[in-house]
């Protein structure tokens, strides 16, 4: 589908900011520094044991086919998925993921990321997995075009201001110098909502681990955290709370 991609030296510490911009009559924007892994799934990190419990993976907090502490189990879970919508990447294929790790027994993840690669190192497709505050999940199949754009139509709660209407646009960056996530959310008669996250790769050394532990501590609890401020400052300028509806995941999700 698409070329052969010039990946990082895997596992990666990916450092840079996460923005958003909601536009309209109750415009607010922000930008965060932190931190996400990018992993290969069939070799995740193995960190000293002092380190071990600020950057765990575990198949529960991924797709869920398999429900297990397992960081191995989480390409199962994605080859499940894949299987399920007529997708075999074959043998020999690799799966990079880019996520949050579990930092002491916490984890919250609202966009994982899986380039899906068959053994010659081509780009086969791409998931797009979301989590809301919640506790729900969905994924969306996504193909990419050469410039790594994709769209795809919204069918999951994410913010309480934003309904399940509308039609994402996508792009999608990997390689040995930047990642890039880009997400633009088109709904009728509302002016587009955009989220990015733009970060450089840096081998997950001992010292590069213990650097983003100590200069961004707890990032999936300050993740949460902030979601909730940003959320209380819209609230109090009364922008409307639209209803969760019921969710039904997707099959393998």
């Amino acid at each position: 589908m698409t070329a052969v991609l010039d990946l990082p030296s895997l596992p990666a510490i990916v450092t840079g900011d996460v923005s958003h911009v909601r536009r309209g009559q109750t415009a607010h924007r922000f930008r965060h520094r932190v931190y996400q892994w990018l992993i290969d799934l069939d070799a995740p990190p193995r960190l000293p044991k002092p380190l071990a419990p600020f950057a765990r993976f575990s198949a529960r907090d991924h797709l869920g086919a398999i429900d297990s502490d397992s960081a191995a189990a989480i390409k199962t879970n994605v080859e499940t998925y894949l299987a399920a919508n007529d997708i075999d990447l074959g043998a020999g294929s690799r799966v990079v993921m880019l996520a949050n790790a579990r930092v002491l027994g916490y984890v919250f993840d609202p966009l994982s990321v899986y380039w899906c690669f068959t053994a010659d190192g081509e780009l086969r497709c791409l998931i797009a997995e979301v989590h809301n505050t919640y506790g729900e999940r969905t994924a969306y199949l996504l193909r990419p075009d050469a410039d790594g754009r994709a769209e795809v139509d919204k069918h999951f709660y994410v913010s309480p201001f934003n309904d399940v209407s509308g039609h994402y646009r996508m792009v999608f960056r990997l390689d040995a110098e930047r990642v890039v996530v880009t997400i633009t959310l088109d709904r009728p008669g509302m002016p587009p909502f955009s989220a990015s996250f733009t970060g450089v790769p840096r081998p997950a050394t001992k010292r590069a681990v213990l650097r983003s532990i100590l200069t961004m501590p707890l990032m999936p609890q300050r993740v949460t955290g902030l979601i909730a401020v940003h959320g209380i400052w819209l609230w109090l300028r009364r922008l409307p709370v639209v209803a969760r509806p019921s969710h039904t995941p997707p099959q393998e999700v």
